[in-house]
């Protein structure tokens, strides 16, 4: 196994937990995510247990090769879609269990989302830029 595919398993381990922690707290406390969801969103609290859902079984099938290209295109597309409820949260300094974020959270949570979504369709195997070597 090549170096690159090495780093593009670990990284995919590491994307999977992080999206599996982040459903379940999706699913056990809603709250804060409900906080956040832009008031334009419809029924926000089945929009909240949805993407907690979509995160459990991203995270899930990027482990499952049959499975992988298509959680690497859904959890891009999931960090693509909850990119306005990161904004919301930043612009309008909501509260998340009584604190409030500075901008030293705020601005690189809104600059990397980019990247997010770039790891998502990289570990996914969707895509291989900016490296030449398939895995």
């Amino acid at each position: 196994m090549s170096r690159t595919a090495k780093i593009r398993t670990a990284l995919r381990i590491i994307v999977a937990l992080f999206y599996f922690a982040a459903g379940v707290a999706h699913l056990r406390s809603p709250t804060g995510f409900l906080a956040i969801t832009p008031a334009w969103v419809p029924f926000p609290a089945m929009v909240v247990f949805l993407t907690g859902v979509a995160e459990i079984a991203g995270a899930l099938g990027l482990l499952i090769p049959r499975f992988r290209k298509a959680a690497g295109i859904g959890l891009a597309l999931y960090a693509l879609c909850v990119w306005p409820a990161n904004f919301n949260h930043a612009l309008n300094d909501i509260a998340i269990g009584g604190t409030h974020m500075s901008w030293a959270y705020h601005g690189p949570r809104l600059a990397f989302q980019p990247v997010f979504i770039w790891l998502a369709l990289w570990v996914g195997a969707v895509i291989n830029w900016p490296f030449r070597e398939t895995s």
